[in-house]
């Protein structure tokens, strides 16, 4: 006989980051952060800000897996979240519902949660507009969902095809959500140093009338190019 899956499967205890490592990515541009991965670790492009942003929104991911139509994991992630956290929801990128409105986002707040990632739907724009928690996710639907299960918490998940682990430090700006992998995190951070002086220079060459860069001159100036 097989057995029904429990309704939740919990994990409350993951490795978390240093409070200062997160506190280190505030206010850093999403494209920098890719940059110190190594040119990927971007959600996929449809998880945008359903919010204005006024600041790069930063912090340690709480996952959660939720089903089809079904938001019972969000609630569950919803209470083991520290003040700080990022609830991220996973839905395999379901659409027919939403899988947040702006109820469990003003529990959220009221939790003194940093904002909420999902690759599925919101509804009740208003009112998330009123709440003004930060959130990402892949657009709106009235549709609403059940709170039937099953469906994990702090496990590891897949959100716009990256895979994310509770613990992991999530940065989200106007362009879209990065995953920095907890194992990562001091070598990003080390990185960021040299991404911010290249950044700065190359910029500052633009702002005095650069035109064309000098290694893509250096490209075209050598035999590897073929006038034709």
């Amino acid at each position: 006989m097989i057995k029904d899956p429990p309704l939740l499967t919990l994990r409350r205890d993951f490795p978390r980051p240093d409070p200062a490592q997160v506190a280190a990515f505030a206010g850093v541009p999403t494209g920098y952060v890719v940059d110190a991965l190594g040119g990927r670790g971007a959600l996929d492009y449809r998880i945008k800000p359903l919010l204005p942003v006024a600041v790069p929104l930063v912090g340690v991911a709480v996952t959660c897996h939720c089903g089809p139509a079904d938001n019972l994991a969000l609630f569950g992630a919803l209470a083991v979240a520290r003040p700080g956290d990022i609830l991220v929801a996973a839905t395999d990128g379901f659409t027919a519902t939403a899988v947040t409105g702006d109820l469990l986002l003003g529990m959220a707040q009221n939790r003194g949660l940093a904002g909420l990632v999902t690759d599925g739907l919101a509804r009740d724009l208003a009112g998330i507009r009123a709440v003004g928690l930060p959130i990402y996710g892949a657009g709106l639907t009235p549709n609403s969902p059940v709170r039937n299960g099953p469906g994990t918490v702090g496990l590891p998940v897949v959100v716009g095809g990256v895979a994310v682990e509770a613990g992991d430090i999530l940065i989200g700006d106007e362009d879209g959500v990065v995953a920095v992998p907890r194992g990562r995190i001091a070598a990003v951070l080390a990185r960021l140093t040299q991404v911010r002086a290249a950044e700065a220079a190359l910029e500052a060459k633009v702002k005095a009338g650069l035109q064309v860069p000098d290694f893509i001159q250096s490209i075209l100036d050598s035999d590897r190019v073929v006038e034709v």
